[in-house]
């Protein structure tokens, strides 16, 4: 199929019902979508388009921006569904304080590029690889060069969790890296650390060295036991939060932390399945709305969550719903209207990524934007139709199957449900030598009872970082 789209001609997407996700949130019905090089060239109907343009019929579809998910533990994918009962707990001893070490550049390299092509599938076409597994130069070249061969669009949130922040984000190893990826369009760069709250402020010599490479900050803030309002307080006291940092979860917050990062600007990625699940919080969606804060959708590690943006819409309306009947249970009254409609659910899974990446050419569909475009059509399907509400069609009925099409970059990715120029087959074996790797490299009996594995009392279950024995009093034993 990559025949019928070679680099470079022009595509258009014809007669689909347009979801642009600008601010008035506009349904475009009955038209066209022109992509000329990497760009978007107009969308109206019946466009007049060059000599030579590639046509897709979108009619009975919905044509969307491509989904960004902000927070992807992309190294972990290898270990698809091997967590699925885990608690948080059990999450940070397997990866965190035990086995975690054993994973080779090889490994990295075979889980980045596993989930990137699973991005791919269900149109997600940007990811923030939040790659907290790079305990070495060779490992976060191996997650780079997974990441650029495949055709999706990835920003690397460069992290170690076996090392201090201030050792490995300091080292001249990562600043070697990052000038030799600096400025790809197709590669961004982040740092990803988290703050654990000691009151020594352990993690400044991170921000200062992210402050020094111009780019920004993703962290776990808000998750219950490991950071909280101590980390938050630290980072506004000495001037690291930043309108581009991304606080992941911000799910177990005080009113406080949620000011000061509505006062700087920052934005939120929640991640609602996994926030349910493993206990970093609640689902924050109510709290940080009232306070302003941009938000956007993330998938967190495919080890224990699904690897698509269908799921991270459902579960936070899901979530935010109940919370709000629930509320209003307690108090005898009744929710007569929902206050998160599908809509903004949609404009989180896209614009509002966007955003957070502070990328304005992306998750919109309109004249100048990066073309990265999903066509949701699915002919085979009897839930592909009526088609009366496309927001609430995308959240609550649409799924990775109905993925027709997908574009990056002006470039087909998918098109009519098969991905194109994927080598699936070598996948799959980087996948499995990865799989058998860990699981000699743990043993049979471990790997086995690693599905739900005891909490030695000797680890410390407030604090995973090693290079630090603060542990929060507002968690534990308070």
């Amino acid at each position: 199929m990559s025949g019928a789209f070679p680099h470079g001609r022009p595509v258009v997407l014809r007669g689909g019902t347009v979801l642009p996700m600008d601010s008035a949130r506009t349904v475009l019905g009955g038209t066209d979508v022109l992509v000329v090089d990497d760009r978007v060239a107009a969308v109206g109907p019946n466009l007049t388009v060059p000599e030579g343009t590639a046509e897709i019929d979108a009619s009975g579809g919905l044509v969307m921006p491509g989904m960004i998910d902000t927070h992807r533990h992309m190294w972990q994918t290898a270990m698809r569904g091997y967590g699925a009962d885990w608690t948080l707990a059990q999450y940070f001893v397997w990866y965190y304080l035990e086995h975690g070490t054993r994973f080779r550049p090889a490994d990295v390299h075979a889980g980045n590029t596993l989930a990137a092509v699973e991005a791919l599938d269900a149109g997600v076409t940007t990811v923030v690889d939040w790659s907290h597994g790079l305990q070495s130069p060779e490992h976060a070249d191996a997650a780079a060069d997974a990441l650029l061969s495949v055709p999706g669009r990835h920003v690397l949130a460069y992290g170690n969790i076996q090392q201090a922040p201030a050792e490995w984000a300091t080292s001249p190893e990562l600043r070697s890296f990052v000038e030799r990826h600096r400025g790809n369009d197709m590669l961004g760069l982040q740092l990803a650390f988290d703050v654990t709250g000691d009151p020594g402020f352990p993690e400044r010599p991170a921000f200062e060295s992210a402050r020094d490479l111009g780019l920004a900050v993703t962290t776990h803030a808000g998750v219950w036991g490991a950071t909280g309002d101590d980390g938050i307080r630290l980072m506004h006291e000495h001037g690291f939060m930043t309108p581009e940092t991304v606080y992941v979860h911000a799910a177990s917050l005080s009113q406080d932390s949620y000011q000061r990062i509505a006062a700087t600007g920052g934005s939120v990625s929640v991640s609602a399945e996994s926030e349910q699940s493993a206990g970093q919080g609640y689902p924050p969606t109510w709290k940080v709305r009232a306070h302003g804060i941009p938000v956007s959708l993330s998938v967190d590690s495919s080890v224990w969550q699904s690897g698509d943006m269908f799921s991270a819409m459902r579960a936070t309306l899901g979530a935010d719903r109940a919370r709000e009947h629930q509320h209003a249970h307690e108090r005898s009254d009744t929710v007569t209207h929902s206050a998160l409609r599908t809509d903004q659910v949609v404009e989180w899974a896209t614009r509002g990524g966007a955003a957070a990446l502070g990328r304005e050419d992306l998750g919109r569909i309109a004249p100048g934007c990066k073309a990265d475009l999903v066509l949701i059509r699915n002919d085979a399907s009897p839930v592909s139709f009526p088609l009366l509400n496309p927001y609430g069609h995308l959240v609550l009925q649409a799924q990775r199957a109905d993925v027709h099409t997908v574009l990056v970059n002006g470039r087909v990715v998918k098109h009519e449900h098969r991905l194109v120029g994927v080598d699936l087959a070598a996948v799959r074996r980087g996948v499995e030598a990865t799989v058998e790797h860990l699981r000699a490299s743990v043993g049979d009996r471990a790997w086995a009872e690693g599905m739900n594995p005891d909490i030695p009392e000797s680890k410390v279950l407030d604090n995973p970082y090693t290079y630090t024995d603060y542990r929060d009093s507002g968690t534990r034993g308070r």
